[in-house]
């Protein structure tokens, strides 16, 4: 029987890969206003650790819940669930 564990684990997308071996992920959820029942769209940005370096900008990554790493990073990334990959476009002559 394998283990399960209770680390939290969150989906969202890579807003910056500027620092070394962190990146930053937001992380959106939606809730419902209390009084007016509106659904609301919530944001959250979290820096997580990126060992390889191997996250850029606009990836979707699963983010699980680890020890402290540093003053503000309490997450490591599991998973690249989606790459958002560069398409280089060729010159065209305009006539």
């Amino acid at each position: 029987m394998q283990a399960v564990s209770k680390k939290k684990r969150l989906v969202g997308r890579v807003l910056s890969d500027k620092m070394d071996k962190t990146v930053v992920v937001q992380v959106e959820r939606l809730v419902r206003h209390p009084r007016y029942g509106k659904v609301l769209r919530r944001t959250k940005k979290y820096k997580a650790h990126d060992e390889g370096n191997a996250c850029s900008v606009d990836d979707m990554v699963r983010i699980v819940e680890s020890r402290p790493l540093s003053r503000e990073k309490r997450w490591r990334v599991e998973e690249i669930l989606s790459t958002s990959e560069a398409v280089e476009v060729a010159p065209e002559v305009v006539q």
